[in-house]
């Protein structure tokens, strides 16, 4: 999937899409924390680090975003390192 990604300096998240039915369904938006991917996936303090990390492990990001949307359709998404953890194979948890 395509990664369509912001970083908000003010909340300290990068802002993401998700489609969670195809493109042909709503359009959410998601957030990850700037902690989650410093720790979890090696993330320097600049824009382009933390963009480049969550494009490279959007894969994970974006599943647990959609669980997330479809567990609660009207709560904001806002993910954090643990959220992203219970769902990475222990051998990429240890990234960091």
């Amino acid at each position: 999937m395509n990664c369509e990604a912001i970083h908000c300096l003010d909340t300290e998240t990068v802002r993401f899409a998700i489609y969670p039915d195809g493109f042909d369904g709503p359009r959410i938006m998601a957030r990850i924390a700037d902690d989650a991917l410093h720790n979890l996936f090696g993330a320097s303090n600049d824009e382009i680090s933390l963009l480049k990390a969550c494009e490279a492990h959007f894969d994970v990001i974006e599943a647990k975003a959609v669980e997330r949307y479809r567990a609660s359709p009207c709560t904001p998404i806002t993910l954090t390192a643990n959220d992203i953890e219970a769902s990475m194979p222990l051998a990429e948890a240890s990234c960091s």
